[in-house]
Parts: structure tokens; sequence; C-alpha cells
């Protein structure tokens, strides 16, 4: 931990159980607030760009409780935490990752990789990192390494290319040797070139077999539009890579037991279906299910529990509305197409999720955590073996949260959307007292 560390106390507040339909209510308050701070520095954004984009002014930050503040309630997991800040001077961080030595490597979406060595943030830049296209919500994205790094040294990015007029998310990896990248090496793009900077994902989770999950949004919000028509509806062409999850090899060829694999009529990438833009994806170590969070559209961000070959719905049925206002679809629900287990209205703009499986809280085995950019906290979810919603509880952390990630340590660590970004590990307070 750097001289800069310092703890702030963090109140986790109960909800009580509810159906999973009403888990909106639960915020309501709290991302109402958020959501016009958001619009009252920026009015001509919309709120999933105010969300999702840092070319939209940052909120003003809530108060954080004073240095070593304590919150007195006690959580529904019967846990309290601390924030403690380890590193500070992140622009806009996306995503972490740690090596086996324990330190940490962080993308910046303007386009630069950092590194975080015995604690504290080397302020040169790790170089290799390739030109990106850094618009709207576009950029360097996720990092993920490679299962086998200690053997290959291979990792993994998600990144936006192109130009604002035409573009695409792109998935690349290059070898780390301790202090620079070589061999990039581009694997997989996007089929569709799409206008703006809008709704790019994305995520990477690998699942046991070594196969690679990637989430690539819907193309962006009306009036954008591709081959004639609203981009958003290209989550529901099996010819297009927008508004799916797609699984490839770590070589980035196309596995042959994909879903659509044989089909002459889909691309064989497609793992599911019938997302608009998912910013949260990972898969639990224990079970091996695969979870991901995406941001609605003036509300209805969902929680979801990934099935391949599935069709998850956007935009033909939705919790969603327009910006403009309006429906987007009569329906919520459609036999064929899978439900959410948790929907968000007012929006909370999910991103960054992980199941925690540490043992520094074992209260909170087996359970969801997402990053809320909007309502700038962190959700505790516990959910039933069905996955039936039992419980959901708000970290308030007070800033845009852009990931969430179990370290190797059994600690959850944070990284803040922010100009000046922070990491943050979240520790119970038994563990911070001295």
């Amino acid at each position: 931990m750097n001289s800069n560390s310092h703890h702030a106390g963090v109140q986790i507040k109960h909800s009580a159980q509810r159906s999973i339909r009403l888990v909106g209510q639960f915020v309501a308050l709290l991302a109402m607030t958020s959501c016009a701070t958001a619009t009252s520095v920026q009015p001509s954004a919309t709120p999933d760009q105010a969300a999702d984009s840092s070319t939209a002014a940052e909120p003003s930050p809530t108060t954080v409780a004073p240095e070593n503040a304590v919150s007195s309630a006690i959580a529904a997991a019967d846990v309290e935490v601390n924030q403690v800040t380890l590193a500070e001077g992140l622009e806009h961080p996306w995503g972490i990752v740690w090596l086996p030595d324990g330190n940490m490597l962080v993308t910046e979406r303007p386009g630069r990789l950092r590194i975080i060595r015995n604690g504290v943030l080397d302020p040169n830049p790790i170089p290799g990192v390739p030109e990106v296209l850094a618009v709207g919500q576009g950029g360097l994205l996720d990092i993920s390494l490679h299962p086998q790094f200690e053997q290959n040294g291979w990792v993994y990015f998600t990144y936006a290319a192109g130009s604002r007029s035409a573009n695409h998310t792109r998935v690349a990896r290059a070898r780390f040797d301790g202090s620079a990248l070589s061999d990039w090496t581009m694997l997989f793009e996007v089929n569709r070139l799409k206008q703006d900077g809008q709704h790019f994902g994305s995520r990477m989770t690998w699942l046991p077999d070594n196969t690679l999950l990637i989430s690539i949004g819907d193309g962006g919000n009306p009036p954008v539009q591709l081959e004639g028509e609203l981009i958003r509806n290209q989550a529901q062409d099996l010819t297009s890579r927008l508004g799916k999850i797609v699984r490839i090899n770590d070589d980035g060829s196309i596995p042959a037991d994909n879903p659509f694999a044989d089909s002459t009529e889909a691309d064989p990438a497609i793992w599911s279906y019938g997302h608009r833009n998912i910013q949260g994806l990972t898969i639990d170590p224990e079970t091996n299910q695969v979870w991901s969070t995406e941001h609605g559209s003036r509300g209805g961000d969902e929680l979801n529990l990934i099935q391949g070959g599935e069709n998850y719905g956007w935009p033909v049925v939705t919790f969603s509305r327009e910006y403009s206002g309006g429906q987007i679809s009569a329906e919520q629900s459609r036999p064929g197409m899978v439900d959410p287990l948790v929907v968000w209205t007012p929006s909370k703009a999910p991103s960054g999720l992980t199941v925690y499986r540490g043992d520094r809280i074992p209260q909170w085995q087996g359970h969801l955590f997402s990053g809320g950019l909007v309502t700038r906290d962190v959700r505790r979810i516990e959910l039933d073996a069905s996955g039936n919603e039992i419980a959901q509880d708000s970290i308030d952390i007070g800033r845009r949260v852009r990931d969430v990630r179990e370290g190797p340590d059994g600690y959850l660590y944070v990284l803040t959307d922010e100009p000046n970004g922070r990491l943050i590990r979240l520790e119970p307070v038994d563990s911070t007292q001295s």
C-alpha cells in the first residue's frame, strides 16, 4: 500500500427480500438522484451516455466518510467493510488483472496499460499498446491473462478500432515479459462497422476448456442505423456479431462445438444473442455458471445467467424504454427467450461483475458483486439455487464504479471511472483495525 492509502468507512445498506421484478424499487431514490446529477452536468447526453461515456462531464462525487471512519450499521450479511485506496492517478481505468508475482496490470480507456508494482503505480505506461479509438465509450477496454500465462505470457485485450464514422470492437493478444508488450496480434473483430462511439461492450471471461467468451455491444441508441434500420436490431441478427456474446479459441479461431457452428445462416462465433451492452461478464469458478450484467435503456438493466445458444430478447422483449419516451417493446417476456433474473429500473448502469469465492469474508461465499456507474456503488446480490433473488445490498463507493474483481488475496477490488481513477480494496472492518 502506498503512502496515499486511506480508509473510508462504507455502510452496507440492507433491503428486505422481494420479488425479482420489483428490484428497481429498492434503488429508485438513489438512482434517480444520481441520474439527476449526471443530467444536470450534461443535459444533452442521454442517461445511457452519461452512465457509460467519459466524454460526458463527471458528476460531483458524493461525500465520503472521513479517514478511518467505520460505519455503525450491520449489513444483511453481517459484514462491514472499509475502503482502502491503493492507487490513484488512473485515467478512466477499465479492467484489471493480477500477475503471478502479485503485481497488477490496469487498462486505461484512452489507450494505456499501467502496472502497479509492490502497491505503487508506475508513472510510465507499459509500452507496446497500439493506437486505439478512444471516442465516446470506446478505447482500450478489458484485459485478461491466458489461463497458462506463466508458460506462454499471453495477455488478452478488447478495444475499439477504426474511426468515428466506421468502427468496431476487436480482441487482441500480446506477450508480456514484465516490462513491455510484444507480438501484439489482432485475433477477432466484429463483422459490422458502425458509426459513433456507443456500445462496444466488452468484457472477457475464460471457460474451463480454455475458450474465451467476449461480450459485444449492439452498436448504439437511436437514431444510429445500420443497413437501413436501427442498429440495435442487429442483436437479433445471427449473421451479425453486434449484440452478442461470442466464443473463440485462444488463438482466435472458432470452436467447432459453438452453438451455431454448423448453421449456414448464423455466424459460428456466436455463443448467445439478444444483448444490448454487456459490461459485466464473469464465471463462477466453483459452479462454472456464466453471469452477465447489461445496460438497459432508461431502466431495464439486467442480470442474466448465460447459456450457450440462447436468445436474451433485446430489443424484442425488454423492460427498457426509449430515451425519448415511450415503449421499445410491449413485451417483457416471450417463449423461447430467456428472462432476466434481476431487473434494475431506474438504471444503475452496471459495469464490472464477479462471483466472490474468497476466504476473507465467508458470509459472501457465492454471492455476486456488480458495480454501478450511475449509482456509484457495488451491489451484493444473493441468489438461491434456482436463481431467485434472496437479498441485495448496496456498498456505497461514492464514485462511478467501472470494475469489480476478486483478487488472489481473497479481497474485493474496485476501479473507479474518473479522470483521476482509483483502485480500492474492500476490507472487512475486523481485519483493518489496529
